[in-house]
Formats: structure tokens, C-alpha cells, sequence
């Protein structure tokens, strides 16, 4: 029996069900939390009040891509797990867009293998002293491109991934077609793209990027709905449904890139601008569904997009 690795600890692949695969719970600056005020427990009843919600919408689980950079802190994510009952994937990585954060710079020019090492650690034992797995890599290019550092993390994820099985979920900047940079130096390094996840393809409209992405083999996120600054959501949903036309279903994962506190984008910050007015979990639940079944997309479709291909994705692949 498949299973997969969660924050409160493995569960079968088969109960993972609905599933949201690029959220965020917390993407914050811890080095700020400590010196300036922060209402820990406040905060932790904020969001599991949000994740119970989301819960009873029929959301089952969430896969928090919150990684180094961004705050990642999975004994909280294990309480709010647990408080609100929502299943919660934890991930292994580094969030930089150009240089990689010090204590991994340093260690990784000292030791060229100690990024790949230091992911498949945490995948085999644990984070920390936490004994949460990370069921998936995280990695990034944004519109800087393939920095050295970047270009680094990259090739440690690809190298962790061929180690452990382990699969990859990206950031990545659809303006500049980033994804397929990234496939690029994933298949130099061996790596099986049908085990990866290009993020934010749903920033784009451009279906002649999205089908060469998609023509590769891998899968592709379709995860920042309610985000309307870049791509408002009407547009969005429209690409996925002509995508499931197209036969591409079984490649389409669903998200929103959102969360319940940020320091990219506060709670006052998304109430004060229009375009992230709608920028919460329970968009895709309560509107984005309802959207794609009267833009024609079937309910064998939608189940694919979010329970079927969640969980082939999440069900550890071996290791190569």
C-alpha cells in the first residue's frame, strides 16, 4: 500500500482526497517574529479556524511548499494539523531567487554535496528533531534566471529527488517561461519529468508554452487562483478547461499559492487591493470548481485535478 509522509505522520495515499498542492500556511521572517511583537498562539488559532473551514468545504489536504526562506517552522504546522484536522505535506528546500542564504553558501562551496545530502537527511530522518518527513523538494526560478546559486539548488534538488524518490514542486516564473529552464536542468541531471511539478503555470495564458511543458511529461500547477494581479481568475480557469479539452487533465494540478499570514502579502495588505480580494483557501473549493463544470469540464476531470493526481504525485516514486 502507498502512503505519504504528513506533518502529524504517514497516512495511505488513498486518504489524502481532495488535495490543494501549493499552499503556504506561514511565510514568514523569523529573525522579525523574535525581535518584534507576534501573538504565536493568536496566530495558531487563526489558522486553524481557516484550515477547519477548509476542511468542511471538502478540502481533505494541503501541500505547505513553505521551505527554507520562507519560515518553515513544522512543529507548528503539526499542531494546526492536528487542531483542525486537515492533512498537511511538509517540504524540503531552499525559496532564493538569486542567492542562496548564507549557512547553505558557505557549506555548499566548503562540499559540493552538502545541499542533496542535507535534503535527503531531512527525507530519510526527519527535520530536525521533529521526526516529520518531508514528502516532496521545493525549488525556485524566478525572473532572474538561472543564477549560480540557483543553478545549485536546483541540481542538489534533482540529485535528492534521483536519491530518494522523493518528487519536485517548483516556483517558477511563467513570464520569463522559467519552466522550461527548469526542465532543461532537471533532464541534464536525470531526473524523470513526469515526477515533477512546474509551478505557477497558471500565471500564463500562453498554451504554446504550457503544452511544450506539458509535452515533456510534467505535471503542471495550475495553483495561484485568487492572485488577480497577474492573471485574473476568469482567464485562468479558461486555460485549464481548454487544457482538459485538450486531453491534459491527468497533468493539472490546483492551488493558490496563498496563506493565512505572509509577510509578501499580509491579511491588511490582500484586503486593501482589489486583485487579491478572493486570494484565500477556499476560492478554488467554492468558486474555481463550480467555474471549470460550466466551462465544461467534466467531473472525471476535476477529480483528477485534485485527488487523482495529488496522489500519484505524493506516492513516493523509487529512487534511481
Amino acid at each position: 500500500m502507498d502512503t505519504v509522509e504528513t506533518s502529524t505522520g504517514s497516512v495511505p495515499a488513498s486518504a489524502l482526497g481532495f488535495t490543494l498542492m501549493h499552499e503556504h500556511v506561514f511565510s514568514l521572517n523569523a529573525e522579525m517574529r523574535l525581535q518584534y511583537p507576534w501573538d504565536e498562539e493568536a496566530m495558531v488559532a487563526r489558522a486553524v479556524e481557516t484550515l477547519t473551514d477548509l476542511r468542511d468545504l471538502g478540502v481533505s489536504t494541503i501541500v505547505d511548499l513553505t521551505v527554507f526562506g520562507l519560515g518553515r517552522d513544522v512543529p507548528r504546522i503539526r499542531r494546526i494539523s492536528r487542531e483542525s484536522g486537515l492533512q498537511i505535506v511538509v517540504a524540503t528546500g531552499i525559496y532564493t531567487m538569486r542567492d542562496m542564504p548564507t549557512y547553505f553558501r558557505n557549506r555548499h562551496l566548503a562540499d559540493p554535496g552538502f545541499l542533496a545530502d542535507f535534503f535527503v537527511r531531512e527525507i530519510e530522518d526527519g527535520i530536525a528533531d521533529t521526526q516529520i518527513r518531508p514528502a516532496i523538494l521545493k525549488c525556485v526560478t524566478d525572473r532572474f534566471g538561472l543564477t549560480e546559486d540557483v543553478e545549485a539548488i536546483l541540481r542538489a534538488t534533482a540529485r535528492a529527488h534521483r536519491r530518494t524518490g522523493v518528487p519536485v514542486s517548483t516556483h517558477s516564473d511563467s513570464g520569463t517561461r522559467q519552466g522550461l529552464v527548469q526542465q532543461r536542468v532537471f533532464d541534464e541531471e536525470g531526473v524523470d519529468l513526469t515526477r515533477v511539478v512546474i509551478g505557477h503555470v497558471g500565471d500564463s495564458t500562453d498554451l504554446d508554452y504550457i503544452e511544450e511543458l506539458l509535452a515533456a511529461g510534467s505535471t503542471v500547477g495550475m495553483d495561484r487562483f485568487g492572485d488577480d494581479q497577474v492573471t485574473p481568475a476568469a482567464a485562468r480557469m479558461d486555460v485549464v478547461a481548454e487544457l482538459c479539452r485538450r486531453g491534459y487533465a491527468s497533468q493539472i494540478v490546483l492551488g493558490h499559492d496563498t496563506n493565512v499570514e505572509s509577510d509578501h502579502t499580509s491579511t491588511r495588505m490582500r484586503a486593501r487591493i482589489p486583485a487579491l480580494r478572493n486570494w484565500r483557501y477556499s476560492y478554488i473549493p467554492s468558486t474555481v470548481v463550480p467555474g471549470l463544470r460550466a466551462r465544461g469540464v467534466s467531473e472525471a476531470d476535476l477529480h483528477a485535478m485534485t485527488v487523482h493526481n495529488p496522489r500519484r504525485i505524493l506516492s513516493r516514486g523509487l529512487a534511481y
